[in-house]
């Protein structure tokens, strides 16, 4: 079951980079993070832990920035 989740999560980055669009891709993105910071807590991977909450921090940082450029 936890390489499921790993493959789930892998299978999603690949689909996220597919994406034209940024926001898109960025959304996606942040839930294959997610994914794989289950995934770090199930294997005990403290480097997957955190590589993924930066990802996800920096994800978000670049979609509010973007957002607030539109207004």
């Amino acid at each position: 079951m936890i390489d499921i989740i790993g493959y789930v999560g892998t299978i999603l980055i690949l689909v996220s980079f597919s994406m034209k669009d940024i926001r898109k891709l960025r959304l996606i993105n942040i839930l294959s993070c997610l994914i794989f910071v289950i995934y770090g807590f199930l294997i005990s991977s403290k480097p997957t832990i955190i590589l993924n909450i930066s990802v996800i921090i920096l994800n978000l940082y670049f979609l509010l920035k973007k957002d607030k450029n539109y207004e």
